[in-house]
């Protein structure tokens, strides 16, 4: 009860629940998108290189997380231009701008005056102190977005994903909707930071859909479910991480875990008790 009632005491609580239950929900919509195109490591490749920017901005004093946009962003072009223009496989090209973002970010965060452990701690594993209003509402913004673009253009984001070919025939302009999809997957790492942390971020956009996938086949279907599950994990670990006094993102990763072991363990139940009726 005491959690609840601090909620609408401290403002950073208050921010840090409002953005997790939206956070759930943009990570559900976005990570969909990123199981089904077998995106995972390009993603977790991008998350990491954002740490370089973030180093880089933090060293020059300006906002950490328009670094880690801009090399979000950077990376995601790199990516693409190693793997097509230079001929370097794109697993390669993942693991090289994983490597440099971090080491940049490790580097120039060492180098700013007055450099704590505690400044990198709350970058790699979250910290729902860094949460303000400002970052509420734009991943308000966010979610609204996704939610509309998945109402009017989630068929063609499908078409896209399972056949390019027919979705081109279809009318839809593959490639430029690939590029946004990379905007907004970059949106999503920069805006879930504070939360999770450059470290945990990506298992909030693969577990629910694991857990999701288990139940359901349908893309919409997974959607949903993957947002429900990703909010209530971020809710539920936001309460741990209160009364533990603990990053927010490990807190997080135990509780979306627990739920996907809790699944496992009941859907073998139930197949068992089907084969034993039969």
């Amino acid at each position: 009860m005491q959690f609840l009632s601090d909620i609408f005491s401290y403002g950073y609580l208050f921010n840090a629940v409002f953005s997790a239950l939206m956070l759930g929900v943009v990570c559900g919509i976005v990570g969909t998108y990123v199981v089904a195109r077998r995106m995972v490591f390009l993603t977790g490749g991008i998350t990491h290189a954002s740490f370089g920017g973030m180093g880089i901005a933090f060293f020059l004093g300006f906002n950490p997380l328009v670094g880690a946009l801009f090399m979000a962003v950077l990376s995601s072009i790199t990516v693409e231009v190693f793997s097509s223009r230079m001929k370097i496989r794109e697993d390669s090209a993942i693991g090289i701008i994983w490597g440099v973002g971090m080491a940049l970010g490790a580097l120039f965060m060492s180098l700013r005056p007055g450099y704590t452990s505690g400044d990198m701690s709350s970058f790699l594993f979250g910290s729902i102190l860094g949460l303000t209003s400002t970052d509420a509402l734009l991943i308000l913004l966010l979610m609204s977005c996704l939610i509309l673009g998945a109402i009017f253009f989630g068929r063609r984001v499908m078409y896209a994903i399972f056949d390019s070919e027919f979705a081109r025939s279809a009318g839809v302009r593959v490639m430029p909707l690939s590029l946004v999809m990379s905007i907004v997957i970059a949106l999503t790492i920069v805006l879930s930071i504070n939360m999770m942390g450059i470290v945990l971020l990506i298992s909030l956009m693969t577990i629910p859909v694991v857990v999701a996938d288990a139940v359901v086949k349908s893309y919409r279907a997974i959607m949903c479910i993957a947002s429900l599950v990703g909010s209530l994990s971020c809710l539920l670990g936001l309460v741990l991480s209160y009364y533990l006094e603990v990053p927010s993102g490990p807190s997080i990763v135990f509780v979306m875990v627990s739920i996907l072991v809790l699944e496992k363990l009941v859907l073998m139940w139930l197949k068992k008790r089907t084969l034993r009726a039969r």
